[in-house]
């Protein structure tokens, strides 16, 4: 009666180990496809006459990626796509990482992360998070902007932030939307 026992746990702890392996391995997949996402949404780029730094897709994958693979996974995702970038990959906007999109690029992964944790506490929670995700990457932007041309604080804010208001209010929007099918689909193949 005791080999039972004993072969249940050994079962059990084998298939547990199946179980992370699989886990694993789609974590690994979520974040290679968040960073090839992003460096698709660089591509689709809309230059603006009054600032160097063009309108993308790439603030809503960023927080999409968080709300999908929460803050670790949305995190390591964008900063996969910075990696690409600095192996000199053509994934990035401008081409250069160092360049007026600098301070972007880091506000990606720390958005990806702000919203991924906030994705944790329910769908409010994560509009809100999907909301400060996307005006840090706003304020991080506006000052890589501020270093990097060596504007003045209220010429950072008027040529890295005020310009993409309106048009990150709708990737945020759509980020949130596309979450609500994306989520519970990664969330139930995890399983």
């Amino acid at each position: 009666m005791r080999e039972r026992p004993f072969a249940a746990a050994i079962a059990a702890r084998a298939s547990l180990a199946l179980s992370l392996r699989r886990t694993w391995a789609l974590q690994v997949v979520g974040v290679v496809g968040f960073a090839a996402l992003m460096a698709g949404a660089a591509q689709v780029r809309v230059p603006l006459p009054f600032t160097p730094v063009p309108v993308t897709l790439q603030t809503g994958v960023a927080l999409l990626s968080g709300a999908t693979l929460g803050p670790i996974g949305g995190a390591a995702a964008m900063a996969l796509f910075l990696l690409a970038g600095l192996a000199g990959f053509p994934v990035l906007t401008t081409g250069a990482v160092l360049g007026t999109t600098v301070g972007y690029l880091l506000g990606f992964i720390a958005a990806a992360a702000v919203v991924g944790v906030m994705s944790r506490c329910g769908w409010w929670r994560m509009a809100l998070g999907m909301v400060a995700g996307g005006a840090l990457i706003l304020v991080c932007g506006s000052a890589g902007l501020r270093v990097v041309m060596h504007l003045e604080p209220a010429q950072a804010i008027a040529v890295g932030l005020v310009p993409f208001l309106f048009g990150d209010a709708l990737k945020t929007g759509a980020a949130l939307a596309a979450a609500r099918l994306t989520r519970p689909a990664w969330r139930r193949l995890l399983r």
